[in-house]
């Protein structure tokens, strides 16, 4: 099985026509060609300073953030959790030398995680476990986070990472009519780079990419793109899935990584 990144932009693209809404309806009949025993989502909205993994049997749904309106918060995602999938993930982690890995039993999915999977998979009915970024870690650590993982596409898990390709809420221009030219730059830079396997100047994204503060002023929403990478195999060959732009400077763009066997 494949790994994927998908990027989710606003929470409101669970209900507001987009081209990257259309696509991640289409997601799953279009470029996940088994049906997963589970999904092992990883979001840019969970945040710890240790690996932290769901362990619940039911998924309750987290509306984390403010201002918007009414019907967006009583959308639901009730998955089913699996917590044998979660003592996995921590083996896996805990073997690769990531020595304390929390099994968190009370959390349930941010809107990273639930809102592209409500419009992929909007039966619920595909357990989901979550696995938390270390924003205060490089991304050579998050892409041995995903190395860590490997095996779990082989076992016929859905890894898929959530966070936008680029993110920077301060220069939203909800007017724009086009691209503003750093943010094309930084999504060209992107793809030509997982493209051509420079997957050393992604892991170094921040030295290497052009505009990388200004796409990503918190690294947060890059780092399950890493993790994605990283559990694929060690020379995959990448697919832009999706591509478009919201509000000038939000890139959309989503990617597999075809493996070619175990890792």
């Amino acid at each position: 099985m494949s790994t994927y990144y998908v990027s989710h932009g606003s929470p409101m693209l669970a209900l507001e026509d987009a081209p990257a809404r259309d696509f991640l309806k289409q997601f799953a009949t279009l470029h996940v060609p088994e049906r997963p025993k589970a999904i092992l989502a990883i979001s840019a909205h969970w945040d710890t300073n240790v690996p932290a993994v769901t362990a619940v049997s039911k998924n309750s749904t987290i509306h984390d953030f403010y201002g918007f309106p009414s019907e967006l918060y009583q959308l639901q995602y009730p998955a089913p959790g699996m917590p044998e999938l979660a003592r996995r993930v921590k083996e896996l982690l805990v073997n690769a030398g990531f020595q304390t890995v929390v099994e968190d039993k009370k959390r349930g999915l941010d809107h990273g995680a639930w809102v592209p999977l409500l419009l992929a998979y909007p039966d619920a009915d595909i357990p989901v476990v979550q696995l938390s970024i270390q924003s205060c870690k490089d991304g050579a650590y998050h892409y041995k986070l995903g190395q860590a993982l490997a095996p779990l596409k082989d076992e016929g898990f859905l890894v898929l990472g959530s966070g936008s390709a680029t993110h920077n809420l301060r220069q939203i221009d909800f007017s724009a009519t086009g691209i503003v030219p750093w943010a094309k730059e930084f999504d060209d830079w992107l793809y030509e780079s997982l493209n051509n396997n420079r997957h050393e100047e992604v892991i170094n994204w921040l030295t290497k990419a052009p505009h990388a503060r200004r796409a990503h002023p918190s690294p947060d929403h890059f780092m399950p793109l890493l993790v994605a990478l990283g559990a694929a195999s060690e020379k995959p060959t990448t697919e832009r899935i999706h591509s478009s732009f919201q509000m000038g400077t939000f890139s959309m763009a989503s990617f597999a990584f075809h493996g070619t066997g175990p890792k």
